[in-house]
């Protein structure tokens, strides 16, 4: 058949592949299967949940082809901006270009913070780096946590003071 309206006829060529069952709906599985770095491996399975997820209007735990065809834009993106960060085009980010790209990207990290990233998301070697699902991964979780700081940094000081429950609340309503 044909795309729907407002449904790139392409995403809607792969939506058809991507759905698997054919329910109309891509589960977080299906989009795992669909979806890889540069690399050729496969998207990890929290990035897929937390994209499903963000897409995922009606709380089903699976997108329809709508959704699909906002979330293959949003990766496009993410791609667009991972590309222009991996400044060596070796297909990773390194943590120099990670260091970078927070910094172009308005976070004031210090490198320690960096590596901490680094070592809970990429591969272990002996040059850890971060491959796209897991960039993707970070910066969202990055921008959700930043937002839920900047609803009690008021004042815009970059500093709040909370309590552990608060703080516990402010993570777990933004993680998956």
């Amino acid at each position: 058949g044909n795309a729907p309206p407002g449904v790139d006829p392409e995403a809607f060529s792969w939506f058809q592949t991507v759905d698997v069952d054919h329910s109309g709906f891509i589960s977080s599985k299906e989009l795992k299967q669909a979806l890889v770095n540069n690399n050729w491996s496969s998207f990890n399975d929290e990035t897929c949940l937390l994209m499903i997820n963000m897409f995922d209007k009606t709380r089903s735990g699976r997108i329809d082809v709508y959704g699909f065809s906002a979330l293959l834009r949003f990766i496009q993106q993410w791609r667009s901006l991972f590309q222009q960060y991996d400044r060596d085009q070796s297909g990773s980010i390194s943590f120099s270009e990670l260091q970078q790209a927070f910094s172009q990207m308005g976070y004031n990290l210090s490198p320690q913070f960096s590596q901490l990233l680094l070592a809970r998301y990429a591969q272990r070697s002996p040059n850890p780096s971060i491959q796209l699902d897991r960039f993707i991964h970070i910066c969202m979780q990055l921008q959700s946590l930043t937002d839920a700081f900047r609803e009690k940094d008021t004042a815009l000081v970059g500093n709040v003071r909370l309590g552990y429950e608060d703080f516990l609340t402010m993570v777990v309503t933004r993680m998956l």
